[in-house]
């Protein structure tokens, strides 16, 4: 018979061994939870750390957006008109655009042959003449080059001569040299700045153009790499001239020295420009005049581009008068 001292010390035994038990239990549930929430850890970072990786990445897309979409936010702020200027064209095929930024607004004849891109050809001589002179590549007052004696089909080019002579006469083997100077890596960097078209100098000798293989009379502006459309041209036309330029004022000023038409070619207000013409198997397929005029109210950039029309004469000067005449008139309305 169990007395009542064995039966307390049972009890005792059996109250230490529950009280073990429950010790041991938590014990075990605090690792579990310990390790469960280091497993969750883990599991986090990851996580954790592809969300810092996408938002970088949507940070840096963000960036490239805003730079290859500036040309369209321009265009989304300003008003776009479609006008009827045929009888300007008298049947040759082409387009104008002008971009008047005193009213934000582009009045554009021909839209679908406005944003159509084409070699640049001789205008690219604006903006080559633009980069030497910002870059001191070229210095006015020092700026001869000597002809090395080749004989070419423009008598104009048959002799020594200087940055303004050159860009008058359009002298294609003077800025070949000028563009050599300038090299590639500075070309890409700036093209890509004024957001230049297609951007694409990979064809730096000129060996896609078709019409010349005379590597002193082509390169990648000549029908070949580099392709830039009618309105786009107007755009460079003002982050080059416009109030936020990023280039000198000196380097502006150099620029518009050579750019402004002569007497006879002008109008009552300032206009300033460069023409350009390129051929395909002897066929003129572009044919340019782009700058800007200085208005009362503003600048007002423009650029009429002829292409290929049959049994018409098409060259760069009708691309000029056409242009002087648009601008002309649209100033005085």
């Amino acid at each position: 018979m169990i007395t009542m001292k064995k039966r307390n010390k049972y009890f005792k035994m059996i109250c230490l061994v529950f009280v073990c038990a429950f010790i041991l239990t938590g014990c075990a549930n605090s690792h579990s939870a310990e390790e469960k929430i280091s497993l969750e850890n883990e599991k986090e970072e990851p996580e954790e750390e592809k969300r810092e990786e996408s938002e970088m990445e949507s940070s840096s897309n963000s960036i490239e957006a805003d730079t290859e979409n500036s040309t369209k936010s321009v265009e989304m702020e300003s008003e776009i008109v479609e006008v009827d200027w045929s009888e300007y064209f008298n049947g040759l095929n082409g387009t104008a655009v002008i971009y008047d930024t005193s009213n934000s607004r582009y009045t554009i004849y021909n839209r679908d042959l406005a944003v159509t891109r084409s070699s640049p050809c001789s205008t690219f001589k604006i903006i080559s003449s633009l980069i030497a002179l910002e870059n001191g590549i070229l210095e006015p007052e020092d700026s001869t080059r000597t002809w090395s004696g080749e004989i070419f089909w423009n008598e104009n080019w048959n002799k020594d001569i200087d940055f303004s002579e050159a860009f008058r006469t359009s002298c294609v083997w003077y800025y070949r040299q000028v563009i050599d100077d300038i090299g590639k890596d500075m070309m890409q960097k700036e093209l890509n700045k004024l957001q230049y078209g297609n951007c694409d100098i990979s064809d730096w000798e000129g060996r896609l153009n078709t019409n010349n293989n005379n590597r002193a009379l082509t390169g990648f502006w000549i029908e070949s790499s580099l392709m830039i459309s009618p309105k786009e041209q107007v755009e460079v036309m003002e982050r080059i001239f416009g109030k936020n330029s990023d280039y000198s004022e000196e380097t502006q000023n150099e620029l518009k020295q050579v750019m402004l038409m002569s007497e006879q070619d002008r109008s009552d207000i300032p206009i300033y420009g460069k023409t350009g013409m390129g051929k395909a198997n002897g066929i003129v397929v572009d044919a340019w005049f782009t700058g800007f005029a200085e208005s009362p109210t503003g600048n007002i950039y423009f650029c009429v581009r002829l292409g290929p029309t049959e049994g018409m004469n098409v060259s760069s000067t009708l691309a000029k008068e056409i242009a002087i005449k648009l601008v002309s008139n649209y100033c005085v309305q």
